[in-house]
């Protein structure tokens, strides 16, 4: 009896190794399901409100044949008026946009935050939907988005948003992410507080009356000492949450747009997203507007943590594998793919087939919390995947890469 005490005994501290795994997940657990359970009860606005909207977008090397639907898509929605703000250089894109009924800008100043001040300068209704260039839009979106402004103090709106015709596995992990995002993050955030910690660029709308307001804040951008040009949707988001304002996510307008199929280009966008993540919400945590909204703070700081504790379930699988504890490892392994199944539930849902691909987006999001900390340590930095600028002595300026031959031009950043 005693001996077989003994060997319980040692086959419990044997397996005690493991115990700060199960602690860490059992909180992450308890931070996920105070994210997800007012998510739950997100819906979106519906009501007969609607003003005028003019789609402002800047526009640089963009695929041909997906800028020519993306601005049919738009076009569809009869918005008051569409301005398309092409770069100098971009001759390809001039000629598509002159076979339709919108407004070119051509500007010679290199960077999308120029173009998209010169656009909503340019416009003249109340409300303004800054989109990317290869964003392609459902036939409601203009109405669903206005939805939301029939309460003055909205002063952004988000869109869902897709990967548009998703072959490859980057491209559908990409869309499961974007899934979890809508139906996890923005959703709460919507729920609680109406202040949503990100407009995605690919098409957010504003009052053209605050974003006349904060051009000047949005153009000065700095971090550290180095002018910001990348990270436009965070910064004009949290420059309207600043000023008392809030923003919502409209999930009922939905919109699809490129997204790289290739593992370099992935990877650099992510490390560009996660950089301008860190300085915006670094910056946020450290002023006193954002504690107005308790849970957008608490999401700001859940996610930089998450970044590093998601590493260390990959540290214990490591050990576990050096231990040839295989029980272990089997048991880790299929926890994580349950538990991820159950975290992209709505987007299963959507695609069933899904479900043979969460291996691999559990060991993405492993990845992914390693670009989270490469973008931490170089948050200084200042790049760009598609246009062809950077930051020289404190001024944004051209490379000098000749424009005719764009680099990486498979996404549109």
């Amino acid at each position: 009896m005693n001996g077989l005490l003994d060997n319980t005994l040692v086959d419990l501290r044997y397996y005690l190794i493991y115990l700060p795994l199960g602690v860490l997940g059992l909180v992450r657990w308890t931070c996920w399901l105070l994210r997800r359970a007012p998510a739950v009860l997100y819906k979106p606005v519906k009501n007969d409100f609607r003003l005028p909207m003019s789609v402002v977008v800047p526009v640089y090397q963009e695929d041909p044949t997906i800028f020519a639907h993306a601005i049919a898509s738009w076009l569809a929605n009869d918005v008051e008026e569409v301005i398309l703000v092409i770069d100098a250089t971009d001759h390809a894109c001039q000629d598509i946009a002159s076979r339709y009924p919108v407004t070119i800008v051509v500007t010679d100043v290199p960077g999308k935050r120029d173009a998209l001040v010169r656009g909503w300068e340019a416009a003249s209704t109340d409300l303004v939907a800054l989109v990317d260039s290869d964003t392609i839009w459902a036939h409601d979106v203009a109405a669903e988005t206005c939805m939301p402004f029939a309460d003055p103090r909205i002063g952004g709106v988000g869109t869902r948003q897709n990967v548009y015709n998703p072959k490859g596995f980057l491209q559908r992990v990409n869309d499961m992410f974007l899934d979890y995002r809508y139906f996890d993050e923005n959703a709460s955030q919507s729920v609680m507080g109406r202040a949503v910690s990100c407009l995605s660029g690919r098409t957010a709308v504003y009052r053209r009356e605050l974003l006349l307001e904060i051009s000047d804040d949005f153009m000065a951008e700095t971090f550290m000492g180095v002018p910001c040009m990348s990270g436009d949707d965070k910064r004009l988001t949290t420059l309207i949450l600043e000023r008392g304002h809030l923003a919502f996510m409209q999930r009922s307008a939905r919109v699809w747009s490129t997204f790289p199929g290739t593992l370099r280009i992935f990877l650099k966008q992510r490390l560009r997203w996660a950089r301008n993540t860190w300085r915006s919400d670094l910056r946020a945590l450290s002023r006193r507007w954002v504690w107005r909204h308790p849970f957008l703070a608490f999401t700001m700081i859940d996610k930089g943590v998450s970044g590093f504790t998601l590493l260390l379930a990959p540290a214990f699988m490591t050990l576990a594998v050096v231990r040839q504890d295989w029980f272990f490892v089997a048991c880790l392994a299929i926890w994580w793919w349950v538990s991820r199944s159950m975290k992209i539930l709505p987007h299963l849902v959507r695609r069933p087939s899904s479900f043979f691909l969460v291996p691999g987006f559990v060991l993405v999001s492993f990845a992914m919390a390693v670009v989270k900390l490469c973008a931490l340590a170089t948050i200084r930095k200042q790049r760009w995947l598609t246009r062809q600028v950077s930051v020289e002595n404190g001024v944004v300026v051209r490379t000098s890469q000749s424009a005719a031959q764009p680099a990486e031009s498979e996404v549109t950043a």
